[in-house]
């Protein structure tokens, strides 16, 4: 062994402990690997890897794929996509557990398909714990299999998990250095769009059967609240009941006889007559917020705070023709993509102290809507119409989300003091839907054609969806995970260093020598296994970066096709079932499902040996080992 080598695998060693003690960040360890690297070349005189290849991996075109599938992901839930996604799957699966589990997996290996699969679990974490407190059920029966449904997605294209793009990347490299050499039977063209689906597709069906059979082995402890508050934030529901809104907002139907029909709120004006405060209008079945010039028709829903001026009900509903509509807790928590609320407190400064709310114009200046009023620490139960305002009232006010926001720029009269943590959840182009989907389709289409690169089609996705404001450039840097951006580009090096120094090489050749007489198989599933396993310890892209290039250098060396022995390490590195490190989205799903680390285990190893048999069986099958026929001269 040179010295060289030994430098360079003294760093891989340093870097797998980090990875393994999370000590520190995996995309520092990353940062650290990718300076010390160039070092090993002037400690050695070899060339082992210069300063300019350690960052090459900036320029390389599956890290912009990555960076803009991030973006486009994120496209499908700023529209609510997958929020849609997750609402039909609570209405289709009813009270059946069984039936849940099948659609979840079906549902969230679907849509990670074509993004991150870290994002979809986040996503769908509340959307399970959701449905868990509708229907009863433990939220640990839902929580693993929503884990090995995104992790599985990974198996189903090109583009749906980062280790697979690495793999595809070594796999072209190769198969274009081959070709200069000539005699190469293999071409110069990596997997396609669809190649993971055909493995997929079985994996996701063994999938669906173990996890329908292994739930049994989770627990039942994990409450429906797992989720608790973002932040420690309260919730929309909490409101309501500390301010007793239920006991107190009406919600009513405009008949067509009504004298409200055809005139405009400043027409009407409502809280001069009676003294009610018009929240919001439901139209359509869309809840839009009431302004000065809004005239309202015939069968408009009307939400209304009749406490506000303690009017009475039954007279305001005779007076205006209006039929009464039931209103209960959830009302505002179910249609908090619309309505938001916020608490905020008047501070010394304000003009609005000593100011009734009814002479403050509260909405005119804010355009939200006073609905409760703490002073101390319970709630005000009087009338609000005319109640004077004091240094230190706790207002809860209600209106659009946008408006919610702005009143950061009123903070001299009135200062935001709680948000609920429904705010993390509004999506900000809700109307947006459509456009998000067609820009996934043409992606993918574009994809699948082939007709330009991947990267280029996934960038026409991107600024396709900018241009029609689905999404801007400051969400779309939010979007990038740029952790793991960093994470690939700081071990891509490793695999220049290992070739040049011999390593994998040496690797290839343990690993062949192991496997003696164990037939191709044989050498592929100790390849799946030993993939698997450096997963349960460090980054599944990292164990891409490392395993990639050594088992297309054994498929060299046994004279075999580097299709099969590259695909059977990309599946691998989807394989991560195993512990609650193994992957990102299994450190996701540990509190809210009350998981401890023996419940992966238990659940997790056996349904990765169901998965290494099928790939070892699928894998030659559907990519022969055999190379093809050299063309005739």
């Amino acid at each position: 062994m040179s010295l060289a080598l030994a430098l360079v695998l003294l760093l891989l060693l340093a870097a797998i402990v980090m990875f393994a003690i999370d000590r520190p960040r995996m995309d520092a360890v990353a940062l650290i690997v990718l300076t010390l690297l160039p070092f090993v070349s002037v400690i050695t005189g070899e060339n082992v890897v210069s300063m300019n290849e350690a960052l090459a991996g900036f320029s390389d075109g599956n890290i912009v794929l990555i960076a803009a599938l991030f973006v486009i992901g994120d496209g499908l839930v700023r529209t609510g996509v997958a929020r849609q996604l997750g609402d039909w799957l609570n209405r289709a699966a009813g009270t059946s557990e069984s039936r849940l589990i099948v659609l979840l997996l079906l549902v969230v290996c679907g849509l990670g398909s074509t993004m991150s699969s870290t994002a979809v679990t986040a996503i769908f974490i509340p959307v399970v714990l959701r449905i868990a407190r509708t229907t009863g059920t433990s939220p640990s029966k839902l929580m693993m299999p929503l884990s090995a449904a995104a992790l599985m997605s990974g198996m189903m294209t090109l583009v749906a998990t980062a280790p697979n793009l690495v793999v595809n990347s070594e796999l072209e490299t190769y198969l274009k250095s081959a070709h200069a050499q000539a005699n190469s039977r293999w071409g110069q063209t990596g997997f396609g769009f669809f190649s993971f689906t055909p493995f997929g597709l079985p994996i996701l069906a063994l999938g669906i059967v173990y996890m329908l059979f292994a739930r049994r082995w989770l627990p039942d402890g994990a409450s429906s609240d797992a989720l608790g508050k973002t932040a420690g934030l309260p919730s929309l529901a909490e409101w309501v009941k500390r301010y007793r809104l239920t006991d107190r907002e009406h919600r009513v139907r405009i008949l067509p006889e009504s004298p409200l029909v055809g005139r405009s709120i400043e027409e009407i004006r409502l809280r001069d007559r009676s003294g009610a405060s018009l929240v919001a209008i439901e139209r359509e079945r869309k809840v839009i917020q009431p302004t000065a010039k809004t005239v309202l028709e015939a069968g408009d829903i009307l939400l209304i705070d009749l406490f506000a001026a303690g009017g009475d009900a039954d007279t305001f509903r005779q007076e205006y023709a209006l039929e009464r509509l039931p209103l209960s807790g959830t009302y505002f928590t179910d249609r908090s993509q619309e309505i938001g609320m916020a608490e905020a407190i008047i501070p010394a400064e304000s003009d609005l102290i000593g100011r009734t709310v009814a002479e403050s114009n509260f909405r005119s200046r804010f355009s939200v809507t006073i609905i409760g009023l703490r002073r101390g620490v319970e709630a005000h139960e009087g009338a609000l119409h005319n109640e004077k305002l004091q240094l230190g009232d706790t207002l809860l006010v209600i209106g659009p989300w946008k408006s919610i926001k702005n009143l950061q720029s009123g903070r001299k009269h009135v200062v935001p003091l709680s948000l609920p943590a429904e705010m993390a959840d509004v999506l900000p182009v809700a109307g947006k839907a459509p456009q998000a989907v067609a820009c996934l389709a043409l992606v993918v289409g574009l994809m699948v054609s082939g007709v330009i690169p991947n990267v280029q089609a996934a960038l026409i996705g991107c600024l396709l969806m900018g241009a029609l404001g689905v999404v801007n450039l400051t969400s779309a840097y939010r979007a990038i995970d740029w952790k793991t951006i960093i994470l690939i580009v700081g071990m891509l090096p490793f695999s220049i260093a290992l070739q040049r120094t011999g390593g994998v090489e040496l690797a290839a050749d343990g690993l062949t020598s192991v496997t003696s007489g164990l037939g191709p198989r044989g050498v592929l599933a100790a390849l799946f296994a030993i993939t698997a396993l450096l997963g349960m310890f460090i980054s599944n892209t990292a164990t891409a970066v490392l395993m990639a290039p050594v088992a297309i250098a054994i498929s060299q060396e046994l004279g075999f096709s580097p299709f099969p022995f590259a695909m059977i390490v990309a599946l691998a590195a989807s394989t991560a079932f195993m512990t609650p490190v193994s992957s990102p989205v299994n450190t996701l799903v540990v509190t809210p499902g009350n998981y401890r680390f023996g419940d992966f285990v238990r659940v997790g190893v056996p349904f990765s040996i169901l998965v290494l048999i099928v790939c070892v069986a699928l894998v030659p099958i559907l990519l022969p080992l055999e190379p093809p026929p050299a063309a005739s001269p």
